[in-house]
């Protein structure tokens, strides 16, 4: 059953400051980082020492700033805009400059253009950080700041399929998932069935899914915790795509798990 605390009328913005807060406000987001499932606020109070009266606020503020999520259950978890500026920071910094060369390989042995991507501030699109062009006439182009859908894309069916359960059940409940082409996954069950399948291989396949004529692959790089840092993906013609897709699977997998090894993080990802 939920805390009875949970709804409480939550304190002004400022009974939530001073540096106690701000202490136990990394308390609340250390605590949440380290499980899949969440915690109720009777848990969070434990784990943090701290009064439920005293967190009320505090997870109602972060809440509203997107920082965490409750769900219907009164769960708390990570959410997109504290997940989002941690995988920028890194993603945007680090991971650009050491997954270059990586990419530049990458582009020379598939003849495809390779991009790097992450979630979007809002964590509702993903957004391309770096890319490297094929020399080919015939290509994907893209521009690195653009966004794209999660349901429909490489890049984003790859960051969506490592969402913890309480996120995943927000986004199907909040997205609008508009069916672009024929081949658009847009129901719930088929979706859920194509992100297992993801978790599983360890692959993304987005074949005339967004666009017709245009497809790509994808594949997770995960941090030392084992989430979902970034994604890296190689984007061509259709026809190309699925005439070399094996190869390219190999070759993609491979220049992933060595962004992840640069990055410090496991060989594989933690599934949900």
């Amino acid at each position: 059953m939920p805390d009875h605390a949970d709804n409480q009328e939550a304190p002004s913005p400022a009974s939530r400051g001073g540096p106690q807060s701000v202490g136990r406000i990394i308390s609340i987001l250390d605590v949440l980082a380290g499980t899949n499932d969440g915690a109720t606020l009777s848990e969070l109070a434990e784990t943090t020492a701290a009064p439920k009266t005293s967190l009320v606020g505090l997870l109602a503020g972060l809440v509203a700033e997107g920082c965490l999520v409750r769900d219907a259950t009164s769960r708390y978890s990570l959410g997109p805009r504290f997940l989002s500026l941690a995988m920028r920071s890194l993603a945007g910094r680090e991971l650009t400059t050491l997954a270059r060369p990586i990419m530049v390989d990458l582009v020379a042995a598939t003849g495809e253009t390779a991009v790097l991507g992450a979630l979007a501030p809002d964590g509702d699109f993903a957004t391309y950080l770096d890319k490297v062009e094929s020399t080919n006439s015939i290509r994907y182009a893209v521009n690195v700041g653009e966004r794209r859908e999660l349901y429909c894309t490489a890049a984003g069916k790859t960051l969506l399929a490592w969402f913890d359960p309480a996120r995943m059940t927000a986004y199907l409940e909040n997205s609008s998932r508009e069916k672009f082409t024929e081949t658009t996954i847009t129901g719930k069950a088929k979706l859920l069935s194509e992100l297992s399948r993801i978790r599983e291989d360890g692959i993304t396949r987005s074949y005339d899914e967004r666009v017709m004529g245009a497809s790509g692959i994808a594949a997770p790089i995960f941090s030392h915790d084992g989430k979902v840092v970034a994604v890296l993906l190689i984007a061509g013609p259709s026809d190309r795509m699925q005439a070399n897709a094996q190869n390219n699977e190999q070759l993609l997998k491979q220049a992933a798990a060595d962004c992840t090894r640069l990055v410090g993080g496991g060989s594989e990802g933690t599934k949900t």
